[in-house]
């Protein structure tokens, strides 16, 4: 009796075998019919095909993930249904690639092709990168090009279908609209309201970072976006505490941040910190070139006796103190030399030649010597006609 036993036992687990096998492959041809799309319609769970030529605009925030976006499609029809984006993405090795951002995508796309065009940078709206020592208006550089400012690269980002929000619509927000609806620091809301109706009254308040803007803001709002989140990062850095302690404002510490990023080459920064607070202490002029042509349509290295003779609400050659404003966009490492400068007694320095070599001195003959190194180097010479 026992072989017949055994038999039976046989038999129950090839049934147990069989079954098993039969859900599984149910389960892949389901799978299946999803991930390539020929479900389509007729199953009611996803579209087929590219969309239907309708631009949709959709936004991945940061820190989220592509898992989170499904709902929304479904709900704005651009898939037909959230499983069908799931199981695309599932899919797709590469889907873990998808970065934060604004994406053009289409009405009624299958959940494939809406991964495919979620992986194509071709539909990603650009981001705005801002770099240390970025301003906000344009500069021309002599025998060079045009630096484009943070107003032309906010234009540039926001153009959508031939629609953005355009350089003067953003000169005009930054001078009429109180600092305080743009989200500027309250320690900063004097200095800046001082200057008046001049849009480049908030420079330096748009940190360096690559920033994701929705094309469908209006200036005012995307202004407020941007400052608001550089006046949290700015405080970030103790910005406050650490101005007090060197016994300047705030304000004083971003607009000489401003300067060192300027002035100063990669791994000197906290020398010309220090310097720039020598000089206030003394107390003597500042005389930085780049408070000269940040006043300037045209700007190179050198400048002449004359451009160094205009009083502007920048030029340090021809006023006491600092600027009235920053002059650029001071990275973070310019903050941080500034709220922690270098111990000397420096009151002078020179890049002497085009590897960016800069040497700094305590007297203004040490200096002098300095300077024709710079000259006979070239560095100094001008391409003004």
């Amino acid at each position: 009796m026992a072989p017949v036993h055994v038999k039976r036992r046989q038999r129950g687990l090839a049934v147990l075998i069989a079954s098993f096998v039969l859900i599984i492959g149910a389960v892949v041809y389901i799978a299946m019919r999803v991930l390539s799309g020929s479900g389509g319609e007729s199953e009611g769970n996803d579209y087929q095909g590219e969309g239907n030529g309708s631009v949709e605009l959709v936004q991945i925030p940061e820190g989220s993930s592509i898992s989170e976006l499904g709902p929304e499609l479904e709900e704005r029809d651009i898939v037909k249904s959230n499983a069908a984006f799931q199981a695309a993405a599932a899919s797709n090795t590469n889907a873990g690639n998808i970065q934060p951002g604004f994406y053009r995508l289409q009405g009624q796309m299958s959940g494939n092709a809406a991964v495919k065009a979620l992986l194509n940078e071709e539909n990603r709206v650009d981001m705005l990168a801002v770099h240390g020592g970025s301003t906000l208006m344009d500069i021309n550089v002599l025998g060079g090009d045009t630096r484009y400012g943070i107003y032309s690269l906010i234009e540039a980002v926001t153009c959508n279908d031939g629609q953005c929000v355009n350089k003067q619509e953003l000169e005009d927000t930054a001078a009429s609209v109180d600092p305080a609806e743009l989200g500027a620091p309250e320690w900063a809301l004097e200095d800046i309201r001082a200057r008046g109706n001049d849009p480049k009254r908030i420079e330096g308040l748009i940190a360096p970072g690559e920033y994701v803007l929705d094309p469908n803001m209006n200036a005012q709002e995307i202004l407020t976006d941007l400052i608001t989140r550089s006046t949290t990062r700015y405080n970030e850095t103790g910005i406050e505490e650490r101005a007090r302690a060197i016994g300047i404002t705030p304000y004083e510490l971003l607009t000489s941040a401003s300067l060192v990023e300027r002035e100063a080459p990669a791994g000197e920064f906290d020398k010309v910190a220090r310097v720039i607070l020598n000089r206030l202490d003394e107390p003597m002029r500042l005389e930085f070139d780049s408070t000269v042509n940040y006043g300037l349509e045209d700007v190179e290295l050198a400048t002449t006796d004359e451009d160094r003779g205009k009083v502007t609400p920048w030029n340090t050659y021809a006023m006491d103190g600092l600027p009235e404003t920053p002059i650029a966009s001071p990275s973070e490492e310019a903050i941080q030399a500034m709220e922690n400068p270098a111990e000397g007694q420096w009151l002078f320095f020179v890049t002497i030649d085009d590897q960016g070599t800069t040497v700094f001195t305590d007297t203004f003959e040490e200096h002098l010597e300095q300077v024709d190194r710079a000259i006979e180097s070239g560095i100094l010479d001008t391409q003004r006609q």
